[in-house]
């Protein structure tokens, strides 16, 4: 059975195997096949505490920090991550239907314009204590709210109708 790696970066290899899969190599014999990145706290630090885990869920190793992670293997992370997660971060709520439960919201993010259906005022929760918000659809994707207080006036003005 192999313990998580908690030594350093330096000591194991990634790269992707013919077929498109990550292959974390740790040693000189030690090779796992289609290795997973999943995040400790996608939200709050993304890039703090990413455990690289293998085809059966096993913890193969620890990344304390993923900017201490050298390259290529920084960019293949990073690569992997963005394409498992899917999470807009909403830059402004230009309208909404009704200030009445369930309402479509149409709001810019940062992968462009979208609008989505808010089934009930339950569907925004607050993460931490600065301002970041959760907002899950009639479809269950989650948008992202970074910081409430940085939007603009009229944006603030429809989230307070519905916080």
């Amino acid at each position: 059975m192999n313990e998580p790696s908690l030594i350093p970066s330096s000591t194991w290899t990634l790269q992707r195997d013919a077929f498109g899969k990550l292959v974390l190599t740790r040693g000189l014999d030690e090779q796992f096949l289609g290795v997973v990145p999943i995040r400790a706290f996608p939200i709050q630090s993304p890039d703090v505490g990413i455990s690289l885990v293998n085809t059966d869920g096993q913890e193969v190793a620890w990344i304390e920090q993923l900017a201490d992670v050298a390259e290529p293997a920084q960019s293949l992370i990073r690569h992997e991550l963005a394409t498992r997660e899917f999470m807009p971060v909403v830059s402004a709520i230009l309208s909404v239907t009704s200030f009445s439960t369930p309402c479509t919201w149409a709001v810019e993010t940062d992968r462009g314009p979208t609008q989505f259906v808010l089934r009930g005022d339950e569907d925004i929760r607050r993460i931490g204590t600065e301002g970041t918000l959760l907002i899950s659809d009639s479809h269950g994707i989650q948008y992202l709210v970074r910081d409430q207080y940085a939007l603009d006036a009229r944006s603030k003005k429809i989230l307070d109708r519905f916080l």
